[in-house]
């Protein structure tokens, strides 16, 4: 299994970039997400995905591992393969594809090329669990960039509280109000939990 490449970037397109790693060069197929996280310069890291075909080898590349981690849960559903998946990572961010799923929100998923009503509700049945498990290791999170949330989460855990609801209690008051000091939000949160 390979995990991840990294060497000097040779060629970057929206759809692939080659990767020349000590006069190796790796062809990756990358989502327009992970296009426009990668920069100019020489020095490159992607984490991969290597799928091993009757008619072909393929190398997936993808900037951070939360994305990696969305493409291996896309693929698991059945009727969705690597294409479909890299077109769905191209179309929405990995924050608005989790918060898809998690509302069951059907039309989101439609409109992306080549993702039927089926397709999206099967998405979602196969997903919405697994999303959840996946929240709970702390590799996909809704408020990935947000800090004080994630503070506050792990203050709870610490305390003894479990996960799923803690996070859900957290949500819901940071939804009510978002400019909160983590320590105000702990508090809160204790005040329902």
């Amino acid at each position: 299994m390979i995990a991840q490449i990294k060497g000097r970037l040779v060629e970057k397109t929206p759809t692939y970039v080659v990767i020349d790693c000590n006069g190796v060069g790796y062809q990756l197929n990358i989502s327009l997400n992970t296009f426009s996280k990668l920069g100019e310069d020489e020095s490159c890291l992607l984490f991969t995905h290597f799928v091993v075909r009757e008619d072909a080898q393929l190398l997936y590349g993808f900037k951070d591992k939360n994305e990696r981690e969305l493409f291996r849960l896309l693929i698991s559903v059945s009727g969705v393969g690597s294409s479909t998946a890299m077109m769905i990572l191209s179309s929405l961010s990995p924050d608005e594809i989790k918060g898809a799923i998690m509302n069951g929100d059907v039309n989101t998923l439609k409109s992306i090329k080549g993702i039927g009503a089926k397709s999206a509700e099967r998405i979602i049945v196969d997903l919405k669990d697994k999303i959840g498990k996946v929240e709970l290791t702390g590799k996909i999170s809704v408020f990935a960039n947000n800090t004080i949330k994630d503070e506050a989460l792990s203050a709870l855990i610490m305390l003894g509280f479990a996960k799923a609801p803690a996070e859900k209690m957290l949500d819901k008051i940071f939804a009510q109000t978002s400019d909160i000091t983590v320590e105000e939000l702990i508090k809160r949160t204790l005040k329902t939990l």
